[in-house]
């Protein structure tokens, strides 16, 4: 079969223009150009995730209008044993605007996690440029520090590093901002997993937890967010997140941000559990820490040690509450990775 040269981002599998640097599509770096096989239209089928009629060449279908889906809708991460996760478009939202990075230098763990504003166009092109531009900082620091264990200090002021770069790469991936009024923007979450050491940085609301197998899980970060301001004054946590202005976020990444500096908060894990780093999609239907170890508990009872599946499951159960929101969820194992059986024994 005859082959043709084309410029494909191998992130969602967009044809680029000639001389793109990034992906217009999904912001990713484009590099080598990819050969694919010349394949004749009549052996390309795609059907329309919501009602199965065809796609059309426009990449709509062709009995509804829906979009067709692309691997930006939903993909998987699962860099080790002991590192996985999954990023979903959700039931509600035409896009996914949400995005995920996970790395390893050595045996630290990275893992990022970006939440695109869905009420400003191209969000979804900001949020996925800055995770991974965040993650390559972490995990390039990382492995520039040596093998011995970092302190808490250098990875608060890697985190903000990490920070910086990310709002940079908005910037390269969206191209010029000057005239527009609604600038695309995202929040910013990352953890660093280094041996017992968690360290989590963030800017808005999406969040990291640490869920020990004993003991009491706890949210190491705080949001940015409407929400939060009215649980400073005292208003109970139910009703706060459920108030009109929840989920207005008073930190963020973007040309509009008022400050791109993320709190840092670390923590030392006495024992074997579970870091969580996660969107609101997820959070929204589960966000007490304790009945977060609940969820995870019972989705790793479901689905298995392996974390990107427990991702998956827990991705599946926000889905099947509503599916309102974009929905992440990223996972490392402090400690063995175990049988499902022997988190059932601790846990009984």
């Amino acid at each position: 079969m005859d082959h043709v040269v084309s410029l494909v981002c191998g992130s969602c599998g967009t044809v680029a223009q000639d001389g793109s640097k990034f992906c217009e599509q999904c912001g990713s770096s484009l590099t080598a150009p990819v050969v694919e096989p010349a394949t004749p239209a009549a052996e390309v089928t795609r059907t329309c995730r919501a009602c199965g009629g065809p796609i059309a060449d426009d990449g709509y279908c062709q009995d509804c209008g829906t979009p067709a889906a692309t691997e930006r809708d939903h993909w998987s991460e699962a860099p080790s044993p002991a590192l996985g996760g999954v990023c979903d478009r959700g039931i509600r939202h035409d896009k996914n605007e949400d995005a995920m990075a996970l790395g390893l230098a050595g045996d630290t763990a990275v893992l990022v996690v970006c939440d695109g504003v869905s009420s400003v166009p191209d969000s979804d092109i900001a949020s996925l440029a800055a995770a991974r531009a965040a993650r390559d900082v972490l995990v390039g620091g990382i492995a520039s520090s040596g093998s011995e264990t970092a302190s808490v200090a250098a990875w608060s002021t890697l985190l903000v590093r990490a920070a910086e770069a990310a709002n940079e790469a908005i910037a390269t991936a969206v191209g010029d901002l000057a005239e527009r009024h609604d600038p695309p923007s995202c929040t910013f979450v990352a953890a660093v997993v280094d041996g017992p050491h968690v360290v989590a940085g963030w800017l808005g609301d999406s969040r990291v937890y640490w869920l020990p197998d004993v003991g009491d899980p706890i949210q190491l970060s705080s949001d940015d967010s409407g929400a939060n301001d009215l649980m400073d004054l005292g208003v109970p946590r139910a009703k706060a997140e459920s108030s009109a202005q929840a989920h207005a976020i008073t930190r963020w990444l973007g040309a509009d941000a008022p400050d791109v500096v993320p709190r840092t908060a670390p923590t030392r894990a006495q024992g074997p559990g579970w870091v969580l780093v996660c969107s609101d999609g997820l959070w929204n239907y589960c966000s007490e820490a304790a009945a977060m170890a609940e969820l995870l508990r019972a989705s790793e009872e479901a689905a298995g040690p392996a974390p990107e599946k427990i991702a998956a499951e827990l991705v599946r159960w926000a889905n099947a509450q509503g599916g309102a929101d974009n929905i992440t969820a990223a996972l490392h194992r402090i400690g063995v990775v175990h049988a499902t059986a022997t988190v059932d024994t601790v846990h009984s």
